[in-house]
């Protein structure tokens, strides 16, 4: 199951990500927002990093105009790997590498279709390990030092 969630910039491409999810027949829960007024997205990315953490959610998708607000709220969580991401090489990498669990998209840069092709590429890529494993535990260590 993948935690969706987006402000009131991003909630017309989230809409539209919830329609390629239904076709692909791909569970999530809508964590918000609701309609275009406005929201304070850090509520709303809260909600999102709280259901991977837990593990209610396998993965999660954060949109706002840009991703970058959305991804430092969660990036906040333990355990959290929230990524940016503005086109497929991109997306390939925050999975290939750095086993990315939150993916963000920016609405205002990219179509939908981009956008699709974005989310189509993350979901597809499968963490490498090896080096990369001993990256992420490096990053889990310096987690437990910082955040209490």
């Amino acid at each position: 199951m993948i935690a969706i969630g987006s402000d009131h910039g991003g909630y017309r491409l989230k809409e539209e990500i919830k329609k390629y999810l239904d076709e692909k027949e791909i569970e999530y829960k809508d964590c918000g927002c609701m309609n275009e007024e406005s929201v304070d997205y850090p509520n709303i990315a809260k909600e999102v990093a709280k259901a991977v953490q837990s593990k209610e959610c396998e993965t999660g998708i954060l949109i706002c105009r840009s991703g970058l607000g959305m991804s430092i709220v969660a990036n906040k969580f333990k355990g959290i790997r929230c990524t940016p991401c503005h086109n497929e090489y991109t997306a390939k990498y925050a999975k290939l590498h750095n086993n990315s669990n939150i993916l963000a998209i920016g609405a205002d840069d990219v179509t939908v279709n981009e956008a699709i092709c974005i989310l189509r590429m993350w979901l597809a890529t499968e963490f490498e390990g090896g080096r990369h494993q001993e990256r992420l535990d490096l990053i889990s260590k310096i987690e437990n030092e910082n955040m209490k």
